[in-house]
C-alpha cells in the first residue's frame, strides 16, 4: 500500500482515530440486524460467517499493527491468532477456511469484547506515539481500515448468499420504496486511445496492486454509457443464450453444463422472473442493472450482442476524469439511484462491479510490500479476472479509478455486472 499522506507522518492522531471509530462502528452496524445464529452460518467455502469477519478484521489490527509496535500489549486470547488468520502464511497456521462455520465458539459476545479490547489497544498505541514514531506503523493501520471496508462488503455479499440458501428466504433489511425510472437508451462514448498512464498516481491511499503507475498503449475504443440491464440480459436468455455454446468460452460452457446455469445467480421463475435480494424476493425489474453474473456469463452476453468486455486499462482510461459518485454503501445519505443520462458515462461506481477482459496480473515493476502484508494481493495474481468500479455494497470513500478487484471467472455471489465495449 501507499501512505495516506505522501511520505509524511500523520500530523494529528485524532483524525485517524476518528476515521477508525467510524469505520469500525459501521462494520458492527452492518452486523446488527443479524442474530447470533445468522452470524455463525457459512453457506459455502468461498464465503465466511459474519462473526468471523468481525473477528478477522480485529485480528488484522492486533497482529499486524499492535503486537509488533506495542511491547506492553496483552493479546485478548492467543488462540484467536489461529482461529482468525485468513491466508497469511508468515503469521502462522490457521483454521481451515471451509470450516469457519463450525466456530460456534467464541460466542458473538466474546468477539465483540475482542473488538473493544483491540480498539483500546489501537487508541493507546496512537496516543502515546509521537509523529516520528508513527511512521513505522501508520501505513499498516491505514491498510487495516481499507481491509475492514473490504470485509464490510463481504459481510453483505456473504450473508446474502447464506440467506438465499434458507428455504424461508429471509430479508436482511426491509425493502425501501421503489422508484421506477426506465433505463435510458444504451449510448456509446468514443475514446481516441493512445499512450495513457495507468495505475495509482500517488495521492492518498492505494493497494500495492494499483502500482507502479505506467504507460499503456490503447487503440481507439468505444465504451457503453451504462451497465447492461435485467431486461437486456433477459433477451439473451430468451434467445437461448444458456443453450448456445457458440457464445461461450470453453471453461464457461463447462460451467453451464456442470452447474446447470440457466439464469444469473438468485434468479427464479414462477409466473415471472424474480430475484433474491438483501430485501428479500423482488421482481426482476427490467430497468435495473443485471447482477450476480460470472465473467463467463458477461463474456457470453457480450459475444451474443456482437461486442466485447472492456480491458481494465480501457475502463480506467475512461473513468480517470469522471467524479466518484454512485449507488455506493454510504450510511450518511439516502439510498438513491439517479437515472443516468443516455449520452454520458454513467454507473461507473456503485450498482455493480464490472467484469473486464483483463487477467489479474502484476503491473510492470510490481513488488509486494515487505513483511506479512506482502501476501495481501500479489500471491493471488494467477487465474483471476479484474473487476472495476465498485458495487452497491462497496463503502463510499473506499473506491477510486485505479482500484483493482479480482475474482475467479466463475464467481457469481459478488454484485458483479456487465459493461460493453468495442473497437472504434
Amino acid at each position: 500500500m501507499y501512505r495516506s499522506l505522501a511520505n509524511e507522518p500523520m500530523a494529528d492522531a485524532t483524525l485517524f482515530l476518528k476515521r477508525y471509530a467510524s469505520i469500525r462502528t459501521l462494520t458492527e452496524k452492518l452486523a446488527a440486524p443479524l442474530s447470533a445464529e445468522d452470524q455463525c452460518v457459512q453457506s459455502m467455502p468461498d464465503a465466511s460467517p459474519v462473526k468471523w469477519h468481525l473477528a478477522h478484521t480485529t485480528w488484522f489490527f492486533e497482529t499486524v499493527v499492535i503486537i509488533p509496535y506495542a511491547d506492553d500489549y496483552a493479546p485478548y486470547d492467543r488462540r484467536y491468532h489461529y482461529l482468525f488468520n485468513s491466508y497469511y502464511e508468515a503469521l502462522g497456521p490457521r483454521h481451515p477456511r471451509p470450516q469457519r462455520g463450525l466456530l460456534t465458539r467464541p460466542s458473538l459476545k466474546d468477539v465483540l469484547a475482542y473488538r473493544r479490547h483491540v480498539d483500546e489497544g489501537i487508541e493507546r498505541l496512537f496516543a502515546r506515539t509521537g509523529e516520528a514514531g508513527r511512521l513505522a506503523f501508520e501505513g499498516l493501520a491505514e491498510l487495516g481500515l481499507h481491509h475492514e471496508q473490504q470485509h464490510q462488503e463481504l459481510i453483505l455479499t456473504d450473508i446474502k448468499h447464506a440467506f438465499s440458501c434458507n428455504p424461508l428466504l429471509p430479508a436482511y433489511a426491509p425493502a425501501p420504496p421503489v422508484v421506477v425510472t426506465g433505463a435510458p437508451p444504451l449510448g456509446w462514448i468514443d475514446y481516441a486511445g493512445g499512450i495513457v498512464p495507468i495505475g495509482h498516481a500517488g495521492d492518498g491511499f492505494a493497494f500495492d496492486n494499483e502500482g507502479p503507475r505506467h504507460l499503456v498503449l490503447l487503440a481507439p475504443f468505444r465504451i457503453a454509457s451504462r451497465l447492461i440491464t435485467n431486461g437486456e440480459y433477459l433477451a439473451f436468455m430468451e434467445d437461448g443464450g444458456y443453450r448456445r455454446p457458440e457464445f461461450w468460452l470453453s471453461d464457461g460452457w463447462a460451467c453451464v453444463q456442470t452447474q446447470g446455469w440457466s439464469a444469473p445467480l438468485y434468479w427464479t421463475k414462477e409466473d415471472n422472473w424474480q430475484v433474491f435480494t438483501l430485501n428479500g424476493v423482488q421482481p426482476a425489474r427490467p430497468e435495473e442493472p443485471v447482477l450476480h453474473v460470472s465473467f463467463y456469463e458477461a463474456a457470453a452476453y457480450a459475444a451474443w450482442a456482437g461486442k466485447r468486455l472492456p480491458t481494465e486499462f480501457e475502463w480506467e482510461a475512461a473513468a480517470a476524469a469522471e467524479p466518484i459518485h454512485g449507488n455506493l454503501l454510504d450510511p450518511a445519505r439516502p439510498h438513491v439511484k439517479p437515472a443516468p443520462m443516455a449520452v454520458e458515462l454513467a454507473q461507473l461506481y456503485g450498482d455493480a462491479w464490472e467484469w473486464t477482459r483483463s487477467s489479474y496480473d502484476p503491473y510492470p515493476g510490481f513488488k509486494p510490500q515487505p513483511g506479512p502484508v506482502a501476501e495481501y494481493n500479489g500471491k493471488f495474481m494467477c487465474s483471476q479476472i479484474v473487476l472495476r468500479g465498485g458495487s452497491c455494497a462497496t463503502p463510499a470513500g473506499h473506491i477510486r479509478a485505479s482500484y483493482r478487484n479480482f475474482f475467479p471467472p466463475s464467481a457469481r455471489w459478488q454484485f458483479s455486472g456487465i459493461r460493453l465495449a468495442e473497437d472504434a
